[in-house]
């Protein structure tokens, strides 16, 4: 699947001059929220992970493509992907792309935590991981930035998106003792848990808090 498009969309969003004023602006109003008094390396902080974890959406893509292949779930990631990407193509979603760096939140959102609801899924089944990050705290903590309405509506994206896919009967279907035989030669999907994850602990001081949430799929 081609996601250029969604590479060339972040590169020249994040890349503009104007993105950490204008998300640096967001997080006061954010802070301001949630009761709390951040320090200008709290809004600095917190610029840093709004780009980082829209800057992961190209590489979890790639990544989903390849994990899916690996233990025979091609055409429901396609699936994932194709809704995903479709997503990013519309101006007019729940946050307007034509709003710059605070118009593509809700799309890296969609896009990451509809993958950590698949790799949920797989893991519930399997025992495996998917994928090598555990991206449910940094998303637990980009809805908050998000905050409602909006991201009721994007959790209900994602549990739609997920059972369009069909993926708990399709994961659920690798539970038999001879699939779990073939998964447990593929040394490429993780038996330990993640590798790494996006650092959240320097959020604090926006009033936000580390505890995962998984929309309901």
């Amino acid at each position: 699947m081609d996601i250029s498009g969604i590479e060339s969309m972040i590169a020249d969003t994040c890349g503009n001059e104007h993105t950490a004023d204008d998300l640096q602006e967001l997080l006061s109003i954010v802070a301001e929220r949630l009761n709390a008094s951040p320090a200008e390396s709290d809004l600095d902080n917190g610029a840093r992970f709004v780009l980082g974890y829209i800057e992961q959406v190209p590489y979890m893509l790639k990544v989903a493509i390849t994990a899916a292949a690996n233990v025979g779930l091609e055409s429901e990631m396609a699936h994932i992907l194709y809704t995903v990407t479709q997503y990013w193509e519309q101006d007019e979603d729940i946050i307007p792309d034509h709003l710059g760096i605070i118009g593509l939140l809700d799309d890296a959102y969609c896009s990451l935590t509809t993958l950590q609801a698949f790799s949920d899924h797989y893991r519930l089944q399997t025992g495996k991981h998917m994928f090598p990050d555990d991206l449910s705290a940094a998303n637990s903590m980009m809805r908050q930035i998000i905050g409602e309405p909006y991201a009721g509506q994007l959790d209900q994206f994602v549990a739609d998106t997920i059972g369009e896919a069909d993926i708990m009967n399709a994961v659920r279907a690798m539970a038999s003792e001879d699939k779990q035989i073939h998964l447990a030669a593929r040394a490429n999907i993780w038996n330990h848990g993640p590798a790494g994850e996006m650092p959240v602990d320097q959020l604090a001081g926006l009033g936000l808090t580390a505890a995962p949430r998984t929309p309901d799929a």
